[in-house]
């Protein structure tokens, strides 16, 4: 069954642009399969999908492409000066928040560029939280994406 459904988003998500959680939803209960937002959520994070931009400003979820182009620094540059909105920090923690909805697609973006000062990410629907290790390159860091997120 949760190879079944999740095929199924595979084939949805290529077919029509899926935007949230409960489109999805909605979809799948359109094609009979009942579910929860716990278990899309759940099947969204297994898959490992994405939100990327649709080009109209608006987020669509997608397989996110293995590619050296796909986690550049200017794609990074493009998604942090369209979709963060602030960035603080203090000891070796940064937070950055975004538009609603984008959270994940910068931090995907973070995680991709494999900076050695970043250990990882935690993104929720609109805010991000950077772990940097030493505690020294912080401020670099955070001059860097400042620097991506003006443009």
């Amino acid at each position: 069954m949760k190879a079944m459904r999740q095929r199924l988003i595979l084939d949805i998500i290529e077919e029509k642009v899926i935007e949230t959680q409960e489109e999805l939803a909605e979809e799948l209960r359109a094609r009979g399969i009942e579910v929860t937002q716990a278990t899309v959520s759940r099947d969204i994070k297994e898959l490992r999908l994405v939100k990327i931009p649709t080009g109209d400003g608006t987020y669509r979820y997608g397989l996110p492409r293995d590619s050296v182009i796909e986690h550049s620094e200017e794609r990074m540059r493009r998604i942090f000066l369209d979709s963060v909105a602030h960035i603080d920090h203090c000891d070796n923690l940064i937070v950055i928040k975004t538009l609603p909805g984008t959270a994940q697609a910068v931090a995907s973006t973070i995680d991709g560029a494999q900076w050695e000062e970043i250990m990882g990410t935690v993104a929720g629907d609109d805010t991000i939280l950077v772990i940097v290790k030493p505690k020294e390159a912080t401020e670099q860091v955070v001059t860097r994406f400042k620097e991506m997120m003006l443009g």
